[in-house]
């Protein structure tokens, strides 16, 4: 009975903060904001995240899990471990991978890592952290993904993982870099943050790689607040992720419980005496980057929207692309990668050379209209003060990433847009340019 008088009054509660606080309002071109991204939700994820607080739990519990096991099937991997964000979910796969458990296959400090240099810096720290050497390769423009001959070229005998992200939602060169991993015996991290829900040749992004990530930060396509998850492919490395994450235990007792091994006294591991607490003992170097139930109770109410973010999201980067297809004499505009069905993240532009404005001039009478605009990440992240003389190997010139550091920026494609809100952004890029819609 408590529990459903509880659940009541958190639907009730729910139902009027969203009528008092987050009630929608008209939108006015020129007047209101048109955000770059943002979260959707509604009175589900208020009451969830009710009734997750009443429970107090507050660290991972049973919300976690049944989040874990439903996000490990979305996405068609063997496991899912919640973090606290997605920068923390590509630490923890990286560093998974160093450990001694994976024997001759374990990375080591000086082992080569395959990336690119046009994206999020959190893809790339991870391999420096851990005392690794990113390999740079350049990308291809209007995909923004990584080239193809460049990515043959900058494999060596040193080369042990190849780690990326799919760009805005569009999918890396995933067939090649599965040849190249097979071929080489390479560990393949798949960053994709940005892309939950999209497919390439059918299958889902997340489920190619050995390990692979995702976000849940409110600008990303399910929000928890803060948030995160590492999926694992084989069983064999979920009680490796698992412990890095919680601080480097050797004990996989979920949280709140005790002896799940049977034996919880009788371990003899390390120097330490026989019969030493297994919850006490560690193998690992970790960290804590768990998550907590309240973020996994509202991540739950969000899962229940996804089909329809993705499908929002990919009928407004449609409209944005028909939309502004008359200007490609003044900019690049994006392609999805082949055999792909991207859920995007944003719309990216690449203004050409020569044309009446340059990229920050354009960029600023967006804002200066109400119209929010992201650049492409961190550009060339080898130009960025905090990778200054940082160890590196590079392939060819990144030409391309130059240019997206110095002409790219993109807008929103999030579900809160309206299609009024995206016609006002073609309309006002038309006007700066000074073309008629």
């Amino acid at each position: 009975m408590m529990e459903e008088s509880l659940k009541e009054m958190a639907e009730l509660l729910s139902r009027e903060a969203v009528d008092k606080l987050h009630a929608p309002v008209n939108f006015i071109p020129g007047v209101s904001n048109v955000p770059v991204t943002g979260k959707v939700f509604g009175s589900e994820e208020i009451s969830a995240a009710i009734q997750a607080s009443a429970e107090f739990w507050l660290t991972s519990g049973t919300h976690s899990e049944t989040f874990e096991s439903r996000f490990a099937k979305i996405v068609g991997m063997r496991h899912a471990f919640m973090v606290n964000s997605g920068s923390s979910a590509n630490l923890l796969a990286l560093s998974a991978l160093t450990s001694p458990k994976l024997g001759d296959r374990a990375l080591r400090p000086g082992d080569e890592m395959i990336t690119v240099a046009a994206g999020f810096p959190t893809t790339v720290t991870p391999i420096l952290q851990n005392g690794l050497i990113p390999v740079y390769v350049d990308i291809d423009l209007v995909t923004y993904v990584a080239n193809e001959s460049a990515l043959e070229a900058a494999v060596s005998p040193k080369t042990r993982a190849i780690m990326m992200a799919h760009t805005l939602g569009n999918p890396f060169n995933l067939d090649l870099i599965a040849r190249l991993a097979e071929k080489h015996n390479l560990w393949i991290i798949e960053d994709s943050c940005d892309g939950l829900g999209g497919t390439y040749k059918g299958k889902t992004l997340g489920s190619f790689g050995d390990l692979s990530t995702f976000s849940f930060y409110p600008a990303h396509h399910i929000t928890t607040g803060e948030g995160g998850a590492v999926l694992v492919k084989k069983a064999a490395h979920k009680t490796i992720v698992e412990s890095f994450r919680d601080w480097g235990r050797d004990c996989w007792c979920p949280s709140g419980c005790d002896n799940t091994c049977l034996k919880r006294y009788e371990w003899t591991l390390g120097e330490l005496p026989e019969g030493y607490d297994h919850k006490y003992t560690y193998s690992h170097l970790g960290y804590n980057l768990k998550s907590g139930d309240i973020q996994a109770a509202i991540g739950l109410a969000q899962l229940d929207r996804l089909d329809s973010f993705i499908e929002l999201r990919r009928r407004n980067w449609a409209h944005l692309k028909g939309g502004l297809k008359g200007l490609e004499e003044f900019f690049m505009l994006p392609e999805p990668s082949p055999d792909s069905e991207p859920s995007w993240f944003g719309f990216a532009l690449t203004v050409k050379p020569g044309g009446p404005k340059t990229r920050n001039q354009i960029v600023q009478e967006l804002n200066e209209s109400k119209i929010a605009t992201r650049l492409l990440f961190g550009g060339n992240l080898l130009r960025q003060p905090a990778f200054k003389g940082t160890p590196r190997r590079v392939i060819g010139e990144l030409t391309n990433t130059d240019i997206v550091m110095n002409d790219t920026f993109w807008i929103g494609v999030w579900p809160g847009l309206t299609i009024p809100m995206l016609d006002y952004m073609i309309e006002k890029i038309h006007t700066i340019l000074g073309v008629s819609v």
